[in-house]
């Protein structure tokens, strides 16, 4: 169907929203963005992007935006917390060469983000908070807070883990508290700080760091296993002398780097189902949801900005492919969920293996050991299905 001069309304300004918003209106749609927020900010933090989600930036045109803002990874290493001896290296930039892995504070990837939607002519609208959902008419209809209704014939749900969208699509579900709390923090980097993630991991804890902004920033995420908590959000703070204490068991470098930590941000874990259903359609008009509003995942596998990225390419892909809406809904879940359910249950699989202990641990780290030194190809390979996969090309 053609996009061009179709009304679209997306709910939220983050990754996944801006990605499809631009998405869209390069294909001719007329696009307006709601965010709740009176301006567009993020707190402060580092992510990841992978290949997978790399093609869809650049099929975006956005590839020399992402080269100027990030660090290019060379490296993945995992190490022993404890004593931080090496347990192997997989060497990104030799085995992968012509696949880009990119570490960038997440302010900069939504700054690009929003200029590139901005220049295709999306419209933002601030301070649109969504206080209900109402898909009992002919089209989607949304309710803001000061009472405004707003109709429309194609509504995008992309506001994050407590999506009203979702929950019109879904029902209320209750997620489930994993055991496990993050701290997230960014220090100042080291001179001469390696582009490399480093993942130390030890009994019921583990720490990743990688670079920002040209190697000057260095971001933190420290992981501990707990047995209660209560809150879910992103922004809770908590004092630096906790996660000093949870990590100082940790070897010299560690403890130096959480030593310099002044302010960290603290969530719980919580662990969300895949959303069963992404999208409906009305008589006149339809909605759908992506990103972390389809399927919240654990920070285990750094996937959560790149599957939000490859949600906003395949719906835009598929509303322009199909014949109808009816067509194009159906096409982007079937598309979508498969893959998405199977990032998520690897995420979960890796909180388990970085957290190992007692024997599990030593035949664990002996086999990664034996693993690199041997055939670090084939270990690289065992995600190939994951980075490999490019949804700009089909």
């Amino acid at each position: 169907m053609s996009l061009i001069g179709q009304e679209v309304t997306v709910v939220g300004a983050g990754v996944a929203g801006l990605a499809v918003a631009r998405a869209l209106a390069l294909r001719g749609a007329s696009v307006t963005v709601l965010e709740q927020a009176d301006a567009i900010r993020e707190v402060g933090a580092g992510l990841q992007i992978s290949p997978n989600g790399a093609a869809v930036l650049r099929a975006l045109g956005l590839q020399s935006g992402l080269d100027a803002a990030s660090v290019r990874a060379q490296a993945v290493e995992l190490i022993d917390g404890p004593s931080g001896a090496g347990v192997t290296r997989l060497d990104l930039a030799r085995l992968r060469p012509g696949q880009g892995y990119h570490f960038l504070h997440r302010t900069d990837l939504i700054g690009l983000l929003l200029t590139a939607a901005t220049d295709a002519g999306v419209r933002l609208r601030l301070l649109s908070r969504v206080e209900a959902v109402d898909l009992s008419g002919p089209r989607p209809a949304i309710v803001l807070g000061g009472g405004e209704r707003v109709e429309t014939p194609l509504l995008i749900g992309a506001e994050g883990l407590h999506s009203r969208l979702r929950t019109a699509l879904n029902g209320d579900e209750q997620p489930f508290f994993t055991g496990q709390v993050a701290w997230r923090a960014i220090i100042p980097a080291e001179p001469g700080a390696a582009p490399v993630v480093e993942v130390h991991m030890g009994p019921g804890r583990h720490l990743v760091s990688y670079p920002l902004r040209g190697g000057t920033l260095r971001n933190i995420v420290a992981v501990e296993e707990r047995s209660r908590w209560v809150e879910e959000s992103w922004t809770l703070r908590d004092d630096p002398m906790d996660l000093r204490l949870a990590f100082a068991g940790y070897s010299p470098r560690v403890r130096g780097w959480l030593d310099r930590v002044e302010d960290p941000w603290l969530w719980g874990l919580f662990r969300h189902p895949v959303a069963d259903h992404w999208t409906q359609s009305l008589p006149n008009g339809a909605v759908a949801i992506l990103g972390d509003a389809a399927h919240p995942t654990l920070p285990f596998l750094a996937q959560g900005a790149s599957m939000g990225l490859e949600d906003a390419w395949v719906l835009a892909a598929a509303l322009a492919k199909h014949d109808t809406v009816d067509a194009a809904m159906a096409a982007y879940q079937i598309a979508r969920k498969p893959r998405t359910t199977r990032i998520v249950a690897a995420a979960n699989g890796n909180a388990r293996a970085y957290h190992l202990s007692g024997l599990p641990r030593l035949v664990g780290h002996t086999g990664l050991r034996m693993l690199g030194r041997l055939s670090p190809g084939l270990m690289l390979s065992r995600f190939d299905w994951l980075y490999g996969h490019d949804v700009t090309v089909g």
